[in-house]
């Protein structure tokens, strides 16, 4: 079940973000964790503003890839516990819709279905391992740091251990969550959380570099690979070539593939409809 509405979706432009920035440069759409002096803990407002804005992006056709940046020397520390805990102390945005359910990060980055990537350019600390895990490149610069500290206040980081099961084996998750030391960027490069690791005069551009890239291939064949792929945990092992070869016949009558082809045989710049 989705978090909003379509009809609230469509009034994407009317809405007044506290917490966050948002913006569209041709098919990239760029979000914005903006709450540096609370290094960007996310209550529960700034939470649904994030999935707001992934589900404006996921029903855009025009938007072909997802930045997700941030102001500030911390990337994201986690969940606002005050906030999450006292209600009063959660400032609310009257002009963003209200939810269908309470907002999970988790779910809102994996019904995205759209290739999403991190710059972060600084640590990463509990909750924010929702954001991260969510995205599908990860461009961190060398000093940035990331753990799992929950344990040292008495609690667990239990609905990230969802969003690192796919990525990391689960005695890591473990090590990470019993510890809650801290791990290097290169650390996390080599445990498949970091997926390149560049400076930080330069992380921008490469990051630009990777979204332009993203961009020049055929959005609707993206789309449809990351949506099979998101399936396949659903579906009994025995059946998943099944599936997996509907999906491609299924992607084969598509314009994108047709217009794929011809691209190829007259040796031009295909221009994809996203169909």
């Amino acid at each position: 079940m989705p978090f909003f509405k379509e009809e609230d979706l469509r009034n994407f432009d009317t809405v007044r973000f506290l917490y966050i920035e948002t913006s569209l440069n041709g098919h990239v759409f760029a979000i914005t964790l903006n709450r540096p002096e609370k290094r960007n803990a996310f209550t529960p407002t700034m939470a649904n503003e994030i999935a707001f804005a992934l589900a404006y992006a996921k029903v855009q056709d025009t938007v072909r890839c997802v930045e997700i940046k941030a102001r500030g020397p911390v990337f994201c520390a986690g969940a606002d516990l005050n906030a999450f805990h006292d209600p009063s102390a959660d400032q609310k945005n009257t002009t963003l819709p209200e939810p269908l359910q309470e907002v999970r990060l988790g779910d809102a980055f994996s019904t995205l279905c759209k290739p999403c990537i991190a710059q972060v350019e600084g640590s990463v600390f509990a909750g924010g391992f929702l954001i991260i895990c969510g995205c599908t490149f990860v461009m961190s610069i060398p000093e940035a740091n990331f753990s799992l500290p929950e344990v040292k206040r008495g609690i667990w980081p239990m609905q990230v251990m969802a969003s690192l099961l796919d990525i990391i084996p689960k005695r890591k998750i473990l090590e990470m969550s019993i510890t809650g030391k801290s791990y290097s960027a290169e650390e996390a490069f080599h445990l498949g959380l970091v997926t390149q690791i560049a400076g930080k005069e330069v992380i921008e551009e490469e990051v630009n570099k990777l979204a332009n890239l993203i961009c020049s291939n055929a959005p609707y064949a993206i789309k449809s690979g990351m949506e099979a792929l998101r399936n396949l945990s659903e579906i009994e092992e025995g059946k998943r070539h099944i599936y997996l070869k509907s999906q491609l016949d299924k992607l084969l009558e598509s314009e994108d593939a047709k217009e794929g082809t011809a691209a190829f045989k007259e040796k031009r710049t295909p221009i994809w409809k996203g169909k």
